[in-house]
């Protein structure tokens, strides 16, 4: 499962878009299976197809992504994750599982090899995997950003709720609290329940 924020908006943005969902294909067709390195080769592909884009330091586009494998039948799973955190919810508590700082396409440290960790999952977990979409949204009474810190509150409020009704409440309190203000990036959140 990836769950990707590519650089970009509008038209510039569905562009990288394109090119970040086939150079994660192609990472996979190249038989990379281990999470770490579909996105090491994924970051390779990008930098070489951006490398002429006519810009002096060459490209520096791509995605912020976490990409998890599950196995379900062993409760397990493997990620790696470039930027955008993984977060999993086990009685009302939550695990944070942080992301290499860097992104998936040109950066300073594109030389350097994501992590891979590997964590043992339980009965009735809920693994969330997001963009900063939702943090970022300016609202509320003072016309702040929604935050992360509030994002935890309320998935860990919200985590024994059946999904579909996780969701409906997320969209109601991303709406409250946005109000009449200016959506100002798309917003991705999946949840997996164990």
């Amino acid at each position: 499962m990836v769950t990707a924020d590519s650089t970009g908006h509008g038209v510039p943005g569905a562009i990288m878009s394109l090119l970040n969902i086939t150079s994660l294909e192609l990472a996979i067709k190249d038989k990379q299976y281990e999470p770490a390195e579909i996105l090491n080769h994924t970051r390779q592909t990008i930098i070489e197809r951006l490398k002429k884009d006519g810009s002096s330091e060459g490209g520096k586009d791509g995605m912020d992504c976490s990409l998890i494998c599950f196995d379900f039948k062993n409760k397990k799973m493997v990620y790696s994750a470039a930027n955008n955190p993984v977060w999993i919810i086990r009685e009302n508590e939550i695990l944070e599982l942080a992301p290499d700082k860097m992104p998936v396409g040109k950066h300073d440290k594109d030389s350097i090899s994501f992590t891979q960790h590997s964590i043992d999952l339980q009965t009735n977990d809920v693994v969330y995997a997001l963009t900063d979409g939702m943090p970022d949204q300016f609202g509320g009474p003072k016309g702040k950003k929604y935050m992360y810190k509030q994002l935890k509150q309320l998935l860990v409020s919200v985590s024994q709720l059946p999904m579909a009704e996780q969701k409906q409440t997320l969209r109601n309190s991303f709406n409250e609290w946005k109000g009449d203000m200016e959506q100002v990036d798309d917003v991705c959140l999946i949840g997996v329940r164990v």
